[in-house]
């Protein structure tokens, strides 16, 4: 049986989460109490539909020791990947104090920020087991939702998934990453006025970029340090390997390497994902 395991911190988007796996036609339990985990897995093992299950901070377990026995107990006997969504804190108490839900803590005499904090050092544990972390923090919930069906279904058997996400500096570095690589020294096609415009995907930059040595070099020292490391991290049994590139606006530079990343390692019969986190905000422009 497939067990999703959907967890994180409150108000970073698990219900939108799970609404998504709902509709990708799993059966879904929100806030199961840890006690009847269990029982509830026994109950389900003869289905074939996939389940996926919610747990906030408020029945997960309290000890290291505790979560790696459940752990390996489910593991044992469903397949299971734990999917765990984060936003930074200020992020949090945005949404909170737009909303003006309660947040679970704050009934324990906390103020909405203590409660943000509190939840984060508790959900510590659980999130650096975590087969996929996603940041919510800049995502809409539309996005949220084609990033959960992008991940998800693009992991439907026990391969490791590569995800290349092209980002720019001036708007933060992104958080759930394995490897961020920095290509702001190569040169930049946004200085010359035919190509500011336009993005890594649009063939003048593709070709401006493809012309300079500097630019091959990279490409091919960075797809050479993946394919060695790759076979070791495999054996780690990841289901997600996400590697960041990195220019300062995240339209030309970043771009085009992570699209070049990519189209390499598919050539290798590997399971590719491509984000290209500021993508949108070209839309807007």
């Amino acid at each position: 049986m497939k067990l999703t395991i959907i967890s994180g911190t409150s108000g970073s988007g698990k219900s939108v989460a799970l609404r998504v796996l709902e509709d990708l036609g799993y059966y879904c339990v929100d806030n199961l109490p840890m006690n009847l985990l269990h029982s509830f897995i026994d109950s389900m093992k003869e289905m074939e539909q996939p389940v996926a299950v919610s747990l906030d901070v408020r029945n997960i377990p309290s000890t290291q020791s505790e979560l790696s026995q459940l752990i390996e107990q489910l593991s044992a006997s469903c397949d299971l990947e734990i999917v765990f969504l984060d936003a930074p804190s200020t992020t949090l108490i945005k949404r909170y104090s737009e909303t003006r839900r309660l947040h679970p803590l704050t009934k324990q005499c906390m103020t909405l920020s203590e409660a943000v904090k509190e939840e984060k050092s508790l959900l510590r544990q659980l999130a650096e087991v975590a087969d996929l972390k996603i940041d919510t923090g800049e995502l809409t919930i539309y996005q949220l939702s084609d990033l959960i069906k992008e991940r998800i279904l693009g992991n439907t058997d026990s391969e490791l998934v590569l995800v290349f996400e092209s980002f720019g500096f001036k708007y933060g570095l992104p958080r759930d990453v394995d490897f961020v690589f920095d290509v702001r020294f190569l040169p930049n096609p946004h200085w010359e006025p035919e190509l500011r415009p336009l993005t890594g995907l649009d063939a003048p930059v593709q070709q401006y970029l493809a012309a300079e040595p500097l630019v091959n070099q990279l490409e091919e020292q960075l797809t050479t340090f993946i394919d060695t490391w790759l076979p070791h991290l495999e054996k780690n049994n990841r289901s997600y390997l996400t590697i960041a590139i990195g220019c300062t606006g995240g339209q030309h530079r970043s771009v085009y390497i992570a699209q070049q990343l990519a189209k390499n390692f598919s050539h290798k019969k590997h399971n590719i994902q491509i984000h290209h986190r500021e993508m949108f905000r070209k839309a807007k422009t």
